[in-house]
């Protein structure tokens, strides 16, 4: 698979199918007695990686402000019950 495909098809998967690639990955690196060959996996696990790090941290973001906005939400709620 080039570069370009595979960067395209794991672009597209969410975090747990990630995941699941860079295991199969790992153990079969694991597995390998000559990694000389290898240099390939191991540099498709670290754009594996680098993905993985960044969707974590959009969703981490997304979940981040969610929250404060439900809690604006909350404080405004009983602000407006205090002032009552």
């Amino acid at each position: 698979m080039n570069e370009k495909n595979l960067l395209d098809d794991i672009t597209s998967k969410s975090l747990n199918e990630l995941t699941d690639l860079a295991d199969k990955i790992i153990k079969n690196l694991e597995n390998e007695i000559n990694l000389e060959n290898k240099s390939e996996d191991y540099a498709n696990l670290i754009k594996i990686n680098k993905l993985i790090e960044k969707k974590f941290q959009k969703n981490f973001k997304e979940i981040s402000e969610k929250s404060n906005s439900k809690i604006k939400e909350i404080k405004s709620k009983k602000d407006g019950k205090k002032t009552k």
